[in-house]
């Protein structure tokens, strides 16, 4: 792990940051998502998903890529050219299942067969060949264009939910890391102000104001308070190093935060009310979850390979045609004539059928399954997406609630200070009204962190933080 100034984050990837003391710097949570989508290995992961589909694709079209051919075969024996073939030219496939060929092919020797004699110039030829039968409509090549197509569709949601799923854990861990902040410094005030107690208290004690008993109880508190800030640093730590997980430099070099890099404080957070958009998306999430987007593709794919089946089901009838031309000197095509041609006929069929019929009910058994689980994700999102917003609505309405809760623990801890000061209280309701006041802080605080959590999740089972970033 490589220690860097944590500045270096901000001004390289010409993000803000802001001082919170003189000796802290603020990392806001929107940098830092914006940090782990531009320089998280995963994030970069994610990004050769399009490449992928996109190479996937290329390599398909290569199938319809027009390719030279040449062939030549000669014997000779005793001294004889017994045969000399020669071919050569192009073949071009279309994506309409039509292949056109063109080329010159010349024959010779003593004892060629009859069917290759030909003119001493050769002969020029172009023709078709042309599926009547399967492959007509559809054929491998043109039916695994069509799938590799729809693959860079799918990389492309692929992408998506990479990027979804780092968002939603680095996002997460922010929070966690925002909590243990808040803990600390909650507990990190009361330990001060439990000091300058045991303090008054012992000052008080030798001026005969209070009772030594009071130094005995108001020690216990410091070494209670000081515990528990202990181990309120101990998790904040922890949320620290779980957060460095998700820093990552240009260089793909792993990042660690420096002292004094914290989140934003609990003040300078707002909770956030449901946002209307996200429920109108609730309604179309089968037409814009990734996901599901996902899923849809794949079945278009096996559709794709359903009706390459269904084409099997038909003879194989190829029809090939093959112009003829004399070479004449110089004008090649001068001798061209409708009548100098080449053809053929290619029939062949299975009898029963059974392996062509067999592939397409397995075929149509893939599409009906991939509906299934289609439909049964359908449902687990729209209850996942409908569990994140009652959460979120809910946290916002507790915070609301508690936050009066926690300025009136405020207000009797200040009430019983002044009773306090005046004689007509006790250290014990002192620490007992501190110690309520520093529970509801907390309570705040984690309460605040469940608010930003579930928009978090809300958004994450929507499926659009990528996008929203």
């Amino acid at each position: 792990m490589k220690r860097i100034v944590f500045a270096y984050l901000f001004f390289a990837s010409s993000l803000h940051s802001y001082s919170q003391t003189d000796s802290s710097s603020v990392l806001p949570y929107e940098t830092f998502m914006e940090i782990v989508q531009a320089n998280h290995p995963l994030a970069k992961q994610a990004d050769l998903q399009v490449t992928k589909g996109n190479s996937s694709l290329l390599q398909s079209k290569g199938a319809f890529d027009p390719k030279l051919f040449t062939e030549v075969s000669q014997k000779y024996f005793d001294d004889k050219e017994y045969y000399n073939l020669v071919d050569g030219g192009i073949k071009l496939p279309t994506k309409i299942g039509v292949e056109v060929k063109g080329g010159y092919t010349n024959n010779s020797g003593y004892y060629l067969n009859p069917e290759n004699n030909m003119p001493d110039e050769g002969l020029w030829y172009a023709g078709v060949s042309v599926p009547i039968g399967q492959g007509l409509l559809i054929d491998k090549r043109r039916a695994q264009l069509k799938q590799a197509e729809l693959y860079v569709s799918i990389s492309e949601q692929e992408r998506t939910i990479m990027y979804n799923e780092l968002l939603y854990e680095a996002g997460k861990a922010y929070w966690d890391w925002f909590k243990a902040y808040s803990v600390q410094r909650i507990y990190e005030e009361a330990v001060t102000i439990a000091n300058t107690r045991l303090q008054a208290v012992k000052n008080s004690a030798k001026l005969g104001d209070k009772p030594s008993v009071d130094t005995l109880e108001a020690g216990i508190q410091v070494q209670n308070r000081v515990l528990n800030f202990q181990q309120a640093t101990l998790d904040y730590k922890n949320a620290t190093a779980l957060l460095s997980v998700y820093l990552w430099s240009d260089e793909a070099i792993p990042l660690e935060l420096t002292e004094g890099v914290v989140p934003e404080t609990a003040s300078a957070v707002e909770p956030m009310a449901v946002d209307d958009f996200y429920l109108t998306r609730l309604d179309s999430i089968e037409f814009t979850h990734p996901e599901l987007a996902k899923m849809n593709y794949k079945i278009a794919q096996l559709e794709v390979d359903k009706k390459l089946k269904k084409e099997m089901l038909k003879p194989q009838l190829n029809l090939n045609y093959n112009a003829l031309v004399q070479p004449l000197g110089s004008e090649t095509f001068s001798s061209y004539s409708i009548n100098n041609y080449k053809w053929g006929l290619e029939f062949s069929m299975p009898v029963f059928i059974r392996k062509e019929r067999g592939a397409l009910k397995l075929a149509e058994a893939k599409i009906q399954e991939a509906n299934y689980v289609n439909r049964d994700k359908q449902a687990k999102l729209r209850a996942k997406v409908s569990f994140a917003l009652n959460e979120w609505q809910t946290t916002l309405d507790q915070y609301n609630l508690y936050k009066q809760t926690v300025e009136d623990y405020r207000n009797l801890l200040e009430a019983e200070r002044r009773l306090f000061n005046i004689g007509e209280s006790s250290l014990f309701m002192i620490n007992s009204r501190e110690s309520s006041y520093i529970s509801a802080q907390i309570k705040l605080a984690e309460l605040l962190t469940k608010n930003r959590k579930s928009e978090l999740s809300t958004i994450y089972s929507l499926g659009m933080l990528f996008s929203e970033m």
